[in-house]
């Protein structure tokens, strides 16, 4: 290891203002004096004022006034936005140099990718200035980046966060042949879940990622949860949020410890998922916290033009995947890790039976949606 249906949502592309809809047990709730544009908010109020002087003057006009109220009401959440179902949360978008693509929707637990076409890796050309930045006296850290390619990934669905504890939890009460007693020991390396007391996580840890998993335990989560893991090309699509050639989910901008769990934020260890800004795409954690394993054998990059790259060419959507004995691909970077491993680019793996107290998981689900062109 290197230290360096939901219900259907329609899309508006209108910035949507989180202070002007909010949700509140499945029910919408405009809340006034607080602006989703200037036009729809002074639209709604020069309504709603209209129609309450009328109802004071003349009552016989009352039911066709408050039908007109109600009406009012639903064009403005209209066009504050599109419709909103309870548990679903229309994702926003901030993209400066957009990739071919972008994200939808997302519900409590993923987020709807539409998929397009982006540049996934490095130049090589790029190397010595990224040594530089970076202060790495080795190249060969950023071999694996290499080359440069043009990849184009179908829509997809993919976690908002990491696994956590509490959900990692459900999943061994169901299947006991996954708990650190009972798991095959082929199937790990001797660390498995041992920071866990039993069955049990660590106290005040619910919401921090699983770790100390091994990849065919990811996999087997993931099956459970009617998911699988991400390829590499769906996590890099997704952690850049839009932003084709920046070197973090956020940007071009240094890691800081204010935009990410690792080395110099002194934790020295996890921390709650969402406990940082997510990309825009509404996904948390991209940089940092815990490595991500993905589905993908490790390797070298192909260089020729791709659709859905899966390297090993197995998705592993039954139980092939314990048969795997080569090395995974890990994204992310961690809570020990330093900036050059927080890189949307960065590339590192992990034998599958590793499990480790820096690496943990999420999952995706391929989407029904119409591939891109």
């Amino acid at each position: 290891m290197k230290t360096f249906k939901t219900p259907t949502v329609s899309f508006s592309p209108r910035r949507i203002s989180d202070s002007c809809i909010k949700l509140f047990g499945g029910r919408v709730t405009l809340l006034r004096n607080q602006n989703c544009n200037a036009d729809s908010a002074v639209l709604r109020e020069r309504k709603l004022m209209t129609a309450h002087v009328k109802l004071s003057v003349n009552h016989q006009e009352t039911r066709p006034l408050f039908a007109a109220v109600v009406i009012v009401v639903l064009l403005c959440a209209i066009l504050c936005g599109s419709t909103v179902a309870p548990n679903l949360l229309v994702a926003q978008s901030s993209i400066s140099k957009p990739i071919t693509g972008g994200a939808v929707a997302r519900t409590a637990k993923m987020v709807l990718i539409h998929g397009g076409t982006f540049e996934m890796g490095t130049d090589a050309s790029s190397i010595p200035r990224l040594q530089r930045l970076y202060g790495v006296g080795r190249a060969d850290l950023f071999s694996a980046e290499v080359p440069r390619h043009t990849v184009t990934v179908s829509p997809f669905g993919i976690d908002a966060h990491a696994v956590t504890n509490a959900q990692f939890k459900k999943f061994v009460d169901k299947n006991p042949q996954w708990s650190e007693k009972r798991i095959a020991a082929r199937l790990h390396n001797g660390n498995y879940l041992r920071h866990w007391n039993g069955d049990e996580y660590p106290k005040g840890t619910a919401d921090h990622p699983v770790v100390n998993v091994s990849w065919y335990a990811a996999v087997a989560f993931c099956h459970w949860d009617g998911k699988r893991l991400p390829t590499e090309a769906e996590w890099e699509y997704a952690a850049r949020g839009g932003l084709n050639g920046k070197e973090f989910p956020w940007g071009d901008e240094n890691a800081t410890p204010t935009r990410a769990n690792y080395s110099s934020s002194g934790i020295r260890n996890t921390s709650a998922v969402g406990g940082y800004a997510p990309n825009s795409y509404g996904l948390f954690d991209m940089a940092g916290n815990v490595w991500e394993f993905l589905v993908d054998e490790w390797g070298p990059y192909n260089p020729d033009v791709q659709i859905d790259p899966v390297a090993g060419g197995n998705l592993f959507l039954d139980d092939s995947f314990l048969t795997v004995r080569t090395r995974r691909v890990i994204r992310g970077g961690s809570w020990g890790g330093s900036p050059v491993n927080l890189r949307v680019a960065y590339r590192d793996s992990h034998p599958p039976e590793d499990a480790r107290d820096f690496v943990g998981f999420r999952c995706a689900k391929s989407s029904q949606k119409k591939k891109p062109k």
